[in-house]
């Protein structure tokens, strides 16, 4: 326990906040980290060029069975530390929890399948499926890490992404749809608002609109899907009739609903508002949800480890996407599990419970010696 606790707090310790972001310096030391914890140990690792500065790392563990593959995959970036309360690169321990940004979104997951890994090696253990453990990069911006991996036909028998989901075994997602929206108006003096068309007030009408936009019947594990309008920008200053009006649309989709599908359609019934000119940006994020199917063997033996560890074995739906839905849209069953809940992911106070650490890390080595 002392030892995984130290990899966690070790990899806390390093800024890996995704580029896009504030402050964000990218996955680099991480990376050196993975590598470093693995060539220590006489582990297989290699890299995985994404985009120039930012690699995938990759290590694998030989198994008993040809041509059998399990896919382990954290990602190693996190989202940024403005607006937190607490020393984000401080991994203090308190209270049974482990403090600091990325503890639980998800370098608490990563460390624990590295620590699998590790077990397995030192204990002379082959599991019956070669293991690859894939730490990837940007998964908290446009997913270019999973992409990579995926490139080429990688093929596996079922992969486990580690995401927070609270020792629940994860098969459903919601996927995510982002896309920009305008309305044309005309510009004129506020004192004569008769003479142009107000972009501001037009928006208005869109927004009433998506309202109802969402579809029934709700998903059994994941609700209904959700539509949110997160950014709104519009007008120049208050004396002008405003011409233009922009918003950005955050719409979660359910398993059969696809994003570009959903685009148009929702655009077409927009299109339709009398008097209101509208010009709808393509998605610049576009992820399908995922839906594992609960026969699938990888399920069977997720429900197997969690039952012989006296934890809830059924089956459980997130609204939040992760790289698993890429990996299942590669053909390979795909379940999310990680310690942790998402609830403390992103926020200004991030925190994984230590007792939640070591169980993941016990579902993992289970995973791993049954799965055939």
């Amino acid at each position: 326990m002392n030892d995984l606790l130290s990899t966690l707090a070790d990899l806390v310790r390093i800024n890996s906040v995704n580029p896009a972001y504030e402050g964000g310096v990218g996955e680099e030391e991480v990376a050196r980290y993975v590598e470093a914890f693995f060539a220590a140990r006489g582990i297989e690792t290699w890299r995985q060029a994404v985009v120039p500065g930012r690699d995938n790392v990759i290590a694998r563990l030989p198994g008993a069975q040809p041509g059998r593959r399990i896919i382990l995959e954290a990602h190693m970036d996190t989202v940024s530390t403005t607006g937190m309360t607490i020393d984000p690169f401080d991994p203090v321990i308190a209270d049974g929890k482990l403090y600091g940004r990325g503890s639980c979104d998800t370098k608490a997951g990563l460390a624990t399948m590295m620590h699998a890994l590790a077990h397995l090696h030192a204990n002379g253990i082959t599991p019956p499926c070669e293991v690859w453990l894939a730490a990837v990069v940007d998964e908290e911006y446009t997913f270019l890490g999973v992409r990579k991996l995926c490139e080429d036909g990688l093929q596996a028998n079922a992969a486990i992404v580690a995401e927070p989901t609270e020792l629940r075994a994860v098969t459903a997602a919601k996927g995510v749809l982002r896309w920009r929206l305008r309305t044309r108006g005309k510009a004129a003096h506020s004192a004569k608002p008769h003479l142009g068309r107000n972009a501001i007030q037009n928006m208005g009408h869109v927004l009433r609109a998506l309202e109802e936009e969402i579809p029934t019947p709700a998903h059994p594990l994941l609700g209904p899907a959700t539509l949110n309008v997160g950014l709104i920008r519009g007008g120049e200053q208050i004396n002008f009739v405003p011409e233009v009006c922009e918003i950005a649309i955050d719409r979660r989709l359910l398993p059969g609903e696809d994003p570009e599908a959903v685009w148009a359609a929702t655009n077409a019934r927009l299109a339709q508002l009398p008097g209101i000119t509208l010009e709808a940006d393509p998605p610049y994020l576009a992820d399908g949800p995922l839906e594992t199917n609960p026969g699938e063997p990888a399920v069977q033996t997720a429900q197997e480890v969690l039952r012989d560890l006296g934890l809830d074995p059924a089956p459980v739906g997130v609204p939040f996407g992760s790289d698993a839905s890429k990996l299942a849209r590669a053909g390979i069953p795909s379940l999310i599990f990680g310690p942790g809940s998402i609830d403390r992911a992103h926020a200004a106070i991030e925190y994984v419970e230590c007792d939640q650490l070591l169980t993941a890390l016990q579902f993992q080595l289970g995973f791993l010696q049954q799965f055939r």
